[in-house]
């Protein structure tokens, strides 16, 4: 199925690893142009052709400007898809405002600064497309993740007032939210299972188990699942979807 990439000039944020990564190489596997912004160039990002890979600090204030004034003067697609989701096992009232300060920065204000910068230069082009990288913990709070959890469903509403406003100049703005994903943020070292099983003295393998006996499908999504999402919905196939929330969490979420 053509998505209608084709030509597009993409911005990606937290681009060098995981969900960022897979994204990345799914808009050009399907023709499009990519400057990707990540705090590090990673050899998987700096290897890919038709992508401009950029070093640059999102949670500085400056550099989601920065990384969007390196697409020049058309941009079709942001997706802002960095953040952070640090374990809180210590419980809410060790979490200090430095940490919330922190994570509400790279959830929340990162795609905020990115988006201010964008949508002047997707106005005058006559349209684009937003997706953010959201998550089930909009809706699903969780103690363990409790600032990244706010700092999620903010920017889930963030991006419904965003479509209002801007739907009628041609702008759609959207949101995937997924569920765990098998990258090095899940399941790396440092990541949640191994901070959440140092915390409780158990293996890491066996909080990687709980999370999959919470899902359905018994499994986690693959960064490729979440890519392929955010890549139908920036694109023409998806053309009067805006404001929407698309969960991906192998049926996490058992509610309606």
């Amino acid at each position: 199925m053509d998505l209608g990439l084709t030509g597009k000039r993409v911005v990606v944020t937290g681009a060098g690893r995981g969900i960022g990564l897979a994204i990345v190489r799914g808009f050009v596997a399907e023709g499009a142009s990519v400057v990707a912004g990540s705090r590090h160039v990673t050899p998987d990002l700096g290897k890919l052709a038709g992508v401009t890979a950029v070093e640059v600090d999102l949670a500085d204030p400056a550099g989601p400007g920065e990384l969007v004034a390196a697409a020049g003067d058309r941009i079709d697609v942001l997706v802002n898809n960095v953040g952070i989701a640090p374990p809180r096992p210590q419980g809410f009232l060790e979490v200090t405002d430095d940490m919330w300060a922190t994570t509400w920065n790279l959830n929340v204000m990162a795609a905020v600064r990115a988006t201010r910068a964008a949508l002047p230069v997707m106005l005058a082009g006559g349209g684009g497309s937003i997706v953010n990288t959201g998550s089930v913990n909009a809706r699903l709070a969780d103690p363990l993740v409790i600032d990244y959890s706010a700092a999620k469903a903010a920017l889930t509403n963030f991006a419904k007032s965003l479509s209002k406003e801007f739907g009628p100049r041609g702008i759609r703005v959207n949101t995937v939210a997924p569920g765990p994903v098998a990258t090095d943020l899940w399941l790396g070292d440092g990541g949640v299972a191994a901070t959440v099983g140092a915390a409780q003295g158990i293996a890491p393998s066996d909080v990687e188990a709980g999370a999959k006996a919470a899902m359905v499908t018994g499994r986690f999504t693959r960064p490729e699942e979440v890519a392929d999402l955010v890549l139908l919905l920036a694109g023409d196939r998806a053309g009067n979807v805006t404001g929407a929330e698309i969960t991906i969490d192998g049926g996490m979420i058992t509610s309606i």
